[in-house]
């Protein structure tokens, strides 16, 4: 699988929602969180990620990614992104995805969730088969005073992924979230494995007015230590109504 599909899944997993004001993203960039959208409640996402240095030897690749999530019942969300790149020959995923959590303690700030995304991709799919990620994420939030960081950790899983994938097909999902004001985050998340979710993204979370948020972060392969390119800028805008 070449770069151009690499790149334009790893977005897939951005739907960040931002239902209070502290902590409830239901991915921090790259990784899922144990937070879901509340039940009747929508929300709307839009990516941006420029790729950034400039290839030295290709144009520099941009990736849209638009998304919508559905609070579906208590617990549950689903919903559904279309990843767009450019200037190359345009490739199109449509990436359906559903997230239940399955346990909540908030005395002891303990949660757990699991889902699947979908990846299908809507041209080019003599080149990129259709396929599934599994996770599984556990999170712990530490209560001392106000701004108590929390933890994420899980596993994730391909699944018929055909013979083109690049990479190992299991992996671990690292996350944290550390608040530095009632408005301001510090997140970094992190996919083991060199293959198309392998990325390590900080950055910072703003709560916006209006039920909106922005994050702004730095996603590095991790297989762009060797010389090539797989670096972008990830900026994006969520809201919810």
């Amino acid at each position: 699988m070449n770069r151009v599909p690499l790149a334009l899944i790893f977005v897939a997993l951005s739907l960040l929602v931002s239902t209070e004001p502290s902590m409830a993203q239901s991915t921090l960039f790259n990784i899922p969180t144990t937070d879901t959208v509340d039940k009747g409640k929508i929300y709307f996402e839009f990516d941006f990620l420029p790729q950034i240095p400039h290839p030295d030897t290709a144009d520099r690749l941009y990736i849209y990614d638009p998304r919508v999530v559905f609070g579906i019942g208590s617990n549950l969300e689903a919903g559904a992104n279309v990843g767009v790149h450019s200037p190359f020959s345009t490739s199109v995923f449509i990436q359906p995805n559903i997230k239940w959590r399955f346990f909540k303690n908030d005395v002891k700030g303990l949660a757990s969730a699991t889902g699947v995304i979908l990846y299908a991709p809507a041209n080019h799919r003599e080149q990129v088969p259709t396929f599934a990620l599994l996770y599984g994420v556990f999170s712990k939030k530490v209560k001392t005073g106000m701004y108590g960081p929390r933890f994420h950790a899980g596993l994730y899983g391909i699944v018929n992924d055909g013979n083109n994938w690049v990479g190992p097909r299991a992996g671990a999902i690292v996350g944290y979230e550390q608040p530095i004001h009632s408005t301001v985050h510090i997140v970094a998340d992190w996919f083991s494995g060199k293959n198309a979710f392998g990325y390590f993204t900080p950055g910072l979370s703003f709560t916006l007015p209006e039920n909106g948020v922005l994050n702004i972060g730095y996603s590095i392969g991790n297989d762009s230590y060797h010389g090539n390119d797989n670096r972008f800028l990830f900026v994006y805008y969520g809201i919810t109504f």
